[in-house]
């Protein structure tokens, strides 16, 4: 979301919304705030129904204290004015009870980040901070004692968390991959032993270095090819099959040029004109594609079947790839024919190890591959083809997670399987 032409009232109200859609608080839970230039402190009000907040209902606290008419600010502000007192730098918080960081709260955990490098690179680092009575003097001095130690998310004693940043974009951002951390690492414990990387592999990852193409108007098939990937790319994120900033999503064009999506903008605001045409060296001028260009350039080379790609982390798949535990997909007719093996690989950085990882991929063998610590590498012939795969494998994930309570899994057995590959003519 293009966020420096908002008014604060209107960033605050579409924040919160987009967090309560996705089941990210209750209708009474958490609070929002935007420090304005001028001093004062935006906030969302306390008890309205967060679900249903307007443009009106949002605070305005001067920085004397004074608040006007209207709704009072939430029962938090003390530790919302303390932060910004402590860390100037950060100029919006999101605070909320998500289930997940919920559960790590009430466990007295931190979530590890070294499970994927993305999540390391935006959440950065993490602090507790001792339980007090929510809305204290108290509680706001130990969150700000937190922050003001170098911390940039928070985790609260049985309560929450409380996320800080630049804007209310990248507070919210990293709210939401915090976020999608915990719930992997929730389900990944229940399915086996977590693996975690060295910091060294997580540190300063590289981007590929992009010469310049030929600038040139859309021909109406690349308009077409943009528009599609805009529409699977928020329809992936609707179902929650990648976070805002995470995932990367192409589509081959001509000769050996492809559509990719863009480093680290909004999944939720994409729009055609930001998808980026590139090659394995170069992009369109103004382009900043996806980190993981190179490698789906190296795939486009090696298959020419292929015509697109999608590199993402539904969080049940991804459970399977920061653990031991091996994703089965011979549970059902379906699984096993949209994504034969899905064989779990080494992890690999995606530009210095791209020619590796795009040389495991088979449009016939091995249409899904499972990084470990870095998420599921999916081809197609098309994007819808693609999109299959990525839905199929997060709901067999997600099957398998659930039958862990029921009792033992039972596989299909050999010789259902040898029925399905004749039917189907698959090729072993």
């Amino acid at each position: 979301m293009e966020t420096s032409w908002l008014h604060p009232r209107e960033e605050l109200v579409t924040t919160m919304g987009r967090i309560y859609r996705y089941g990210m608080t209750t209708t009474s839970g958490g609070n929002l705030s935007i420090l304005d230039p001028d001093g004062s402190i935006w906030i969302t009000p306390s008890r309205l129904d967060k679900g249903k907040l307007g443009r009106g209902d949002i605070v305005r606290v001067s920085p004397d204290g004074s608040c006007g008419q209207g709704a009072p600010p939430s029962s938090e502000l003390p530790f919302h004015r303390e932060i910004y007192r402590r860390r100037p730098d950060i100029k919006a918080i999101v605070h909320a009870h998500p289930g997940a960081l919920v559960a790590f709260s009430i466990c007295r955990l931190l979530p590890d980040l070294r499970v994927q490098g993305h999540a390391y690179e935006v959440c950065r680092r993490i602090a507790y901070a001792p339980y007090a009575c929510p809305g204290s003097e108290e509680l706001g001095a130990n969150i700000a004692d937190a922050f003001a130690s170098g911390a940039d998310c928070v985790m609260l004693e049985n309560h929450g968390v409380v996320v800080g940043g630049s804007d209310l974009q990248d507070a919210f951002q990293r709210f939401e991959t915090l976020e999608f951390v915990a719930r992997t690492l929730a389900a990944a414990h229940r399915i086996g032993k977590v693996e975690v990387l060295d910091e060294k592999l997580l540190s300063g990852r590289p981007r590929p270095v992009l010469g310049t193409l030929e600038s040139r108007p859309p021909t109406n098939r690349e308009k077409e090819l943009r528009g599609s990937l805009c529409d699977f790319v928020l329809r992936s994120y609707e179902h929650r099959l990648l976070i805002s900033t995470a995932g990367a999503f192409s589509t081959r064009l001509e000769g050996n040029e492809f559509l990719i999506t863009p480093h680290r903008r909004d999944r939720l605001e994409l729009e055609a004109s930001k998808i980026v045409r590139a090659t394995a060296d170069a992009c369109e001028p103004g382009g900043k594609p996806s980190r993981a260009s190179l490698l789906h350039a190296r795939i486009y080379e090696k298959h020419p079947d292929v015509g697109a790609v999608i590199l993402a982390q539904p969080h049940f798949a991804s459970a399977y790839g920061i653990s031991d535990a091996e994703l089965c997909t011979k549970t059902i007719p379906e699984s096993y024919l949209v994504l034969r093996d899905a064989p779990k690989v080494d992890f690999g950085c995606l530009v210095n190890d791209a020619d590796r990882l795009a040389a495991e991929v088979d449009p016939q063998r091995r249409p899904v591959v499972m990084i470990r610590n870095e998420g599921a590498l999916v081809v197609g012939k098309d994007l819808l083809d693609a999109y299959d795969r990525l839905e199929v494998l997060e709901a067999t994930a997600e099957a398998l997670h659930l039958s862990k309570g029921l009792g033992p899994l039972v596989p299909m057995p050999d010789a259902a399987l040898d029925e399905l590959r004749r039917a189907f003519g698959v090729v072993d």
